[in-house]
């Protein structure tokens, strides 16, 4: 049993440690707080129990006495436990607290550092802390004190005389009363200040003032507020993204989402999952395959499922393949094929049914064999078209394409129009989240496919398209929605 007190960073989950997603990699129970990202849940094994300790202004879901005695209970009942917080465990994080409870019943402990927002917050707004000619120093300090502690131990005339850059954390509140007595004791008034919202977040907002006219800006809560000559730099660098502060829906099966999201992410879009689809896994009835000339594959999950519940399940591995031409939908399904070692004889240039029926050679001889791994229900572009050809075509049914049971509250985000864009990267991602919504919020949303399929199936169902991928990839789909948004 240990307990590891594990530091999120202040918000961009790709600032957790290595060391820190480890921890949360073999958790038996996370307890996480309010401003530790959400999606570093998903490295937590799907056995794990998640409980919220999320704390707010004026209220809070546990108590600290509580997420101690949390803390205590869960280990000694043989847990490995990960108590995930904002920030750094140690830099107003209570984590001390903590540490103290487990120590005082003796359970072992580990300290996972993390980066606080007194540095990550001002960086990603591009101001450092520390900056030559400018600030050799900095101070960080707390703007809420805890109200029953008997006396204050912040000196905010000393800290007026320090100079150098300032760093208040939890200071929003009460940021006109800082900075009346920063000036009272000395600072002068037209001093650059800078309030970072949410920072490193998709939806990071900095309110630039000074500390005569902090006060009437607006500075909202959770913000590092940066006091000092560093605050009138601005090198901006995260909020230019191209896609700063936009939510786009990701549409996607969850299965297929990472490389969609990594893009959007890396391009500054606040990332809302909704996947539509979902993959259903079927009994695959493998025929002799020496009888075909041509194996076929309209998509990755079709390739995954032939190798590990087809080829695998017969007791057989790529070696069977030997003497058959292999075909592929676009460069994705190919890439896919890669992943087993194997390279497509035949990928044409788009991606869609129709380049691959075109691209598709005459048969050598009457009745030479296709094989067409796909999900259960699909178009029948391929098939009849290969028929007419004269190839015998197989359908192999690989998987099951069924609809995604989505989270509520992402739901009724949609629907309320609280977002920019919604992705589409096939058919049944339209279908199926129209199903859920029934019509889009008005004015709607831009709307991206991934194709022209797609985008017939968007049209059909009364949605605007507003940009097609060119090629019809994830890539395309990106840029696509890039040059979208910025029209």
């Amino acid at each position: 049993m240990t307990v590891y007190l594990v530091g999120a960073g202040p918000g961009d989950p790709g600032l957790i440690t290595v060391r820190g997603a480890d921890a949360l990699a073999r958790a038996d129970v996370v307890v996480y707080d309010r401003l530790a990202s959400p999606a570093l849940l998903e490295l937590a094994p799907a056995h794990a129990e998640l409980v919220s300790a999320a704390k707010a202004p004026g209220r809070a879901e546990l108590s600290q006495d509580e997420i101690n005695a949390l803390l205590v209970a869960r280990a000694q009942a043989g847990a490995t436990v990960v108590r995930l917080k904002g920030g750094d465990p140690f830099v107003f994080g209570r984590g001390g607290e903590e540490a103290e409870a487990l120590a005082a019943a003796g359970i072992p402990f580990d300290v996972v550092p993390g980066i606080t927002s007194a540095i990550g917050a001002p960086a990603y707004a591009g101001i450092p802390v520390t900056h030559r000619g400018v600030s050799t120093h900095f101070t960080v300090v707390t703007g809420h004190e805890d109200p029953s502690k008997p006396s204050t131990d912040v000196d905010w005339a000393a800290l007026a005389r320090t100079g150098g850059t300032l760093v208040i954390l939890m200071g929003a509140g009460n940021v006109g009363e800082i900075a009346r007595q920063l000036i009272d004791n000395g600072r002068a008034a037209s001093t650059p200040v800078a309030a970072v919202r949410n920072g490193t977040r998709a939806d990071q907002e900095t309110v630039r003032a000074t500390l005569e006219t902090i006060g009437a800006a607006g500075v909202r809560a959770p913000s590092a507020i940066v006091v000092g000559d560093v605050a009138a730099l601005d090198l901006s660098w995260f909020e230019s993204r191209p896609l700063f502060g936009r939510a786009v829906v990701v549409t996607r099966a969850r299965e297929q989402v990472s490389g969609l999201r990594q893009r959007l992410v890396a391009l500054g879009a606040d990332v809302i999952e909704l996947p539509a689809i979902t993959f259903e896994p079927i009994d695959v009835a493998l025929p002799d395959v020496t009888r075909y000339a041509w194996l076929v594959f309209t998509s990755a999950n079709g390739v995954d499922a032939f190798f590990d519940r087809g080829l695998a399940t017969a007791g057989y591995d790529s070696r069977a393949l030997a003497g058959l031409r292999l075909a592929c939908i676009g460069p994705g399904t190919d890439a896919a094929l890669a992943a087993h070692s194997i390279r497509a004889d035949l990928v044409p240039g788009r991606p869609i049914a129709e380049a691959l029926l075109d691209a598709f050679p005459e048969p050598g001889a009457r009745g030479e064999r296709v094989l067409l791994a796909r999900a259960e229900q699909g178009r029948d572009v391929l098939p009849d078209g290969l028929a007419a050809r004269g190839y015998v075509v197989d359908v192999l049914p690989v998987y099951r394409t069924v609809r995604a049971e989505p989270d509520p509250g992402v739901v009724a985000r949609v629907a309320e129009g609280r977002v920019d864009a919604i992705t589409f990267t096939s058919s049944s991602t339209v279908t199926n989240l129209c199903d859920v919504l029934g019509t889009l919020p008005s004015p709607q949303p831009l709307v991206v496919t991934i194709g022209p399929v797609t985008s017939e199936t968007a049209r059909a169902r009364g949605l605007r398209v507003d940009a097609e991928a060119d090629p019809h990839t994830v890539d395309g789909l990106v840029d696509a929605l890039v040059a979208a948004v910025h029209r």
